[in-house]
């Protein structure tokens, strides 16, 4: 194709920085023109993800010039939750450069602007409008992203109850930096539930679901678990609803039919369907007036970067799925 997409990364050492990475070098519109980090400065990428060995020679770098001149169309922050916000007072980022923002930093924060702009939530099952006119996107956080699109289409319709959610994620949803759960002697034949009723991913859930279901709105209670093995999110959200089982699928593949990643399954689903993918299956589940939707997602990818590349793809008028027609790791 003509003219690519310049890309600038900020922390691509960590885990979603390295998917970032290995989705972005092999992306048909994209040049990464630099990968920021102190730490790493002058090391090869290759070196620290060594998965890459062969695919680039792309360096780590410590010059932040790219930032100020508009070298780069956009840059992707794959900072610590905190971090985004405070990279972004201490460094003048060109005004005509995009930025898709994966930490928490600027989910919440609908008047929190830069150049008097403000972030779009990145969901595009839920804003693809908006995201495809936006100049800087807050990426959804991963249990938030499986747990929204397990019930946008109810919320749609307005036919969300209080809802009582549990789900299971892997330990690179912890982040790279070691600690007692993260450790394989701990996580090995072990789970865990952490932040009962209070994980941070349920503000920014409550107030997407209000954006559909703006009367009788429902309560969200969310038990997340640590499970033993790496990557993947299985979540299991139960509420009441009147619809029968072939009304509820009816309105699920509505919602959905013109969103690429996001499927809607009559058979049982399971984390082996979307790990190295960026989609989300979605299996209905019904016993009288009980309700059982069940949502699974590669955390890196559909919860991290491989939908930030769906933002930029949609930011940049490209295909919806380019760089990211991903094989799942089925066996």
């Amino acid at each position: 194709m003509g003219n690519k997409i310049t890309v600038g990364i900020i922390g691509g050492a960590g885990y979603t920085g390295g998917e970032l990475i290995r989705l972005l070098v092999n992306h048909p519109a994209v040049n990464i023109v630099a990968i920021h980090s102190k730490s790493n400065a002058g090391n090869e990428v290759a070196a620290v993800h060594a998965d890459l060995v062969g695919e680039t020679n792309l360096v780590f770098s410590a010059d932040d010039k790219f930032l100020e001149d508009g070298t780069a169309d956009v840059i992707f922050l794959c900072v610590g939750h905190g971090d985004a916000k405070k990279f972004l007072t201490e460094h003048e980022v060109h005004s005509q450069t995009k930025i898709i923002d994966l930490s928490q930093d600027f989910r919440l924060a609908a008047t929190d602007t830069l150049h008097e702009r403000q972030f779009v939530y990145g969901l595009p099952e839920l804003n693809k409008t908006a995201i495809q006119s936006a100049d800087y996107i807050a990426n959804p956080g991963c249990f938030a992203t499986a747990i929204q699109l397990g019930l946008l289409p109810l919320a749609s319709e307005g036919l969300l109850t209080d809802i009582y959610t549990t789900g299971i994620t892997g330990s690179t949803g912890a982040g790279q930096s070691l600690s007692e759960t993260s450790h394989f002697s701990w996580r090995i034949n072990n789970i865990q539930a952490y932040k009962t009723l209070e994980h941070q991913h349920v503000k920014e859930i409550t107030r997407s679901l209000q954006q559909l279901q703006t009367i009788n709105r429902p309560e969200l209670n969310f038990v997340p678990w640590r499970g033993d093995f790496s990557r993947g999110i299985f979540i299991s959200s139960q509420l009441n609803c009147a619809l029968s089982k072939e009304e509820l699928y009816q309105l699920y593949n509505d919602f959905y039919a013109a969103h690429p990643f996001t499927t809607v399954s009559a058979a049982p689903v399971f984390l082996k369907q979307v790990v190295n993918t960026n989609k989300c299956i979605i299996q209905i589940e019904k016993a009288g007036t009980k309700l059982v939707v069940h949502s699974v997602i590669d955390n890196l990818l559909k919860g991290a970067s491989g939908q930030a590349v769906q933002n930029m793809n949609l930011m940049f008028g490209l295909e919806e799925t380019a760089g990211l027609k991903l094989k799942a790791n089925y066996f």
